[in-house]
C-alpha cells in the first residue's frame, strides 16, 4: 500500500495519474462499449415507402425490417380503397433505429357523418364554397321564379329538403333551389312613353322591375328632351311582364356627362 502514500510530491503525481487513467477508462467504456451494446449505436435502417400499401400487409412487411407502425390519423376519400396508407412519418429514405414506429394515416372504410350546414338565405356561390369546405358535393342547381336573385331557397338530398344540423355522410350530393331573380306574378307592361327618365326609373322600381339599358338619341319633332320615347318590351295591349325582369328605355337628348 506504499504506492497510495503521498508523503512526497512524486506520490501525489502518481495518484493523479492513476485517477486520470481510471476516469478515462470509465468514459471510454460508457460511450464506446456500453452505449453501442444497449442502443445499437451507428446501426440504422432506411425507412421504406409504405404509402399506397394496405394496412393489413404492414405487420409482416415492417416486421421483416425491424420496424413497427402506428395509425396516427384516418380520412375518407371515395376514390381510395379502404385502409390504404395515405401518409407516413418518417418519410421514405430517412434513416431510423431498429424498432422505430412509422406513424401512418389510412383511408377510412365508411365516410364520416357530419352536420348539414345552413345554405339557405345565402348566395349560390357562397353555398358552393360551404359545401366544398364540408366535403359535400354540389348536385343539381334548380332555378325557380323568385325576385331574390341567386339566393338559395331550399337545400335538398334526393329530392327531399334537409334541415341545417341534420346528420349527413361526407361526400353526399346536395341539390340547391336558387332564385332566378324573377317573380312568378305577371302583370301588364307599364307604359313609360313621354315620361321623364327619372320618373320612369322610379316607376319600374316600384313595380319590382329592373331598369336595363338606357339609350340616348336626338329628339325628333314633337319629342321633349329627357323623356322616354321608346321602350322594350313594348307596352302593347295584352303584353305582360314578370317581376324582376329588365326594361330597356330610349331617351330623347344627350347622355348626361359623368
Amino acid at each position: 500500500m506504499s504506492f497510495l502514500k503521498s508523503d512526497t510530491p512524486l506520490d501525489l503525481v502518481k495518484h493523479l495519474v492513476v485517477m486520470g487513467l481510471a476516469t478515462a477508462a470509465l468514459v471510454f467504456g460508457f460511450f464506446f462499449v456500453y452505449l453501442p451494446l444497449t442502443t445499437n449505436h451507428g446501426e440504422t435502417i432506411v425507412v421504406p415507402k409504405i404509402t399506397g400499401m394496405n394496412q393489413a400487409a404492414l405487420d409482416d412487411y415492417l416486421g421483416d425490417r425491424s420496424l413497427r407502425y402506428f395509425v396516427d390519423d384516418s380520412s375518407y376519400n371515395p376514390r381510395v380503397p379502404p385502409f390504404q396508407v395515405l401518409q407516413q412519418d418518417p418519410l421514405p429514405g430517412e434513416r431510423v433505429k431498429e424498432d422505430r414506429k412509422i406513424y401512418i394515416t389510412v383511408a377510412m372504410k365508411n365516410p364520416p357523418v357530419i352536420k348539414m350546414p345552413k345554405l339557405t338565405e345565402g348566395s349560390e356561390k357562397n353555398a358552393q364554397m360551404i359545401l366544398s369546405s364540408y366535403g359535400l358535393t354540389v348536385g343539381k342547381l334548380i332555378k325557380v321564379p323568385d325576385v331574390r336573385t341567386n339566393q338559395v331557397l331550399r337545400q335538398l338530398v334526393n329530392g327531399k329538403e334537409i334541415a341545417p344540423g341534420a346528420p349527413i355522410t361526407k361526400g353526399s350530393r346536395i341539390d340547391l333551389e336558387v332564385a332566378d331573380g324573377l317573380g312568378n306574378q305577371e302583370f301588364p307592361v307599364p307604359n313609360l312613353i313621354n315620361m321623364p327618365a327619372d320618373e320612369a326609373t322610379t316607376l319600374l322600381v316600384g313595380q319590382g322591375l329592373q331598369l336595363g339599358e338606357t339609350f340616348y338619341q336626338e329628339p325628333q319633332e314633337g319629342e321633349t328632351e329627357g323623356t322616354v320615347v321608346k321602350q322594350r318590351p313594348v307596352a302593347a295591349p295584352g303584353a305582360t311582364i314578370r317581376m324582376g325582369q329588365l326594361v330597356d328605355i330610349w331617351v330623347a337628348g344627350q347622355a348626361p356627362v359623368k
